[in-house]
């Protein structure tokens, strides 16, 4: 196990910066446990304050990469893309096997360059976030005006019976009582 020392904690603090490492790999990688490292984290000042620092630093890296990233999303970008072509030489080879084959010749290589069109969720991601006063990615929905009321709004049961009942028989239904089945009126009573 190794003791505590400045350059052990400048090794730690190194790994933490340049990727992400878990706290395990870091311990394993630099030969501590893990309850040492918390040990350390807690009773040592110095070792948590050159953890923290080294922590920030690799979240500004990671934030600054991510706007270079963004960037390029937003404006655009070219990349170039090759194609090569082979054809057999004429020369035989032998390979790792101790098989003979024909040695590869290129025939033709052709570099082609793309431009990546700028990416639509990114430009509204920094518009909406960069000028949310301006730009906005939700609805509103004020309504305004007054809304209509329903009629029944209010009415007890009985009312409501009464209502149908009354409706029932301005539509010359037959009503078999109050709140029993209904039928239509037999043509033959109209």
């Amino acid at each position: 196990m190794a003791k505590y020392s400045q350059k052990l904690v400048d090794r730690i603090c190194s790994l933490i910066r340049e990727d992400s490492y878990t706290i395990a790999e870091i311990c394993d990688l630099v030969g501590i446990n893990k309850d040492t490292y918390y040990t350390w984290m807690k009773t040592k000042s110095d070792f948590s304050d050159s953890i923290k620092k080294a922590e920030d630093a690799r979240m500004q890296f990671f934030v600054a990469e991510a706007q270079k990233s963004l960037l390029k999303k937003i404006q655009g970008y070219e990349v170039e893309e090759s194609k090569i072509t082979y054809v057999d030489s004429g020369k035989p080879v032998v390979d790792e096997n101790g098989k003979e084959k024909q040695k590869p010749k290129i025939k033709e290589k052709t570099i082609v360059k793309k431009h990546i069109q700028p990416d639509t969720a990114a430009i509204i991601f920094t518009l909406t976030n960069g000028n949310p006063d301006r730009w906005k990615n939700r609805q509103d929905s004020n309504i305004s005006g007054l809304t209509p009321v329903s009629k029944f709004e209010g009415m007890t049961d009985e009312q409501l019976e009464d209502f149908i009942y009354g409706e029932k028989q301005k539509r010359d239904i037959v009503v078999d009582g109050r709140g029993g089945g209904c039928a239509e009126t037999p043509e033959s009573e109209k």
